[in-house]
């Protein structure tokens, strides 16, 4: 049975006003074009400890630091390798 990887966005107030808002949208719409949805489970969470680094992205165990748009999207690619 493949696990389902996981995707997690930290929607903590400081990672949320730095533009997570708006990653959240990006990401499942990243997702959803490359037909990703069925084998990740994406979720937001508080608190990643890294407020100042943020915003803040978690994927499997590896956390990305001051992630904007470009910077998401670059990191899903080379994660999926596509």
């Amino acid at each position: 049975m493949n696990e389902k990887v996981e995707i997690v966005i930290c929607l903590g107030s400081s990672c949320f006003s730095r533009g997570n808002k708006h990653m959240v949208k990006v990401v499942d719409d990243w997702l959803k074009e490359k037909r990703l949805k069925d084998k990740v489970n994406f979720h937001g969470a508080h608190c990643f400890s890294e407020c100042v680094n943020g915003p803040v992205l978690k994927i499997a165990d590896r956390i990305y630091l001051q992630v904007d748009t470009e910077k998401v999207i670059k990191v899903l690619s080379e994660y999926f390798n596509l």
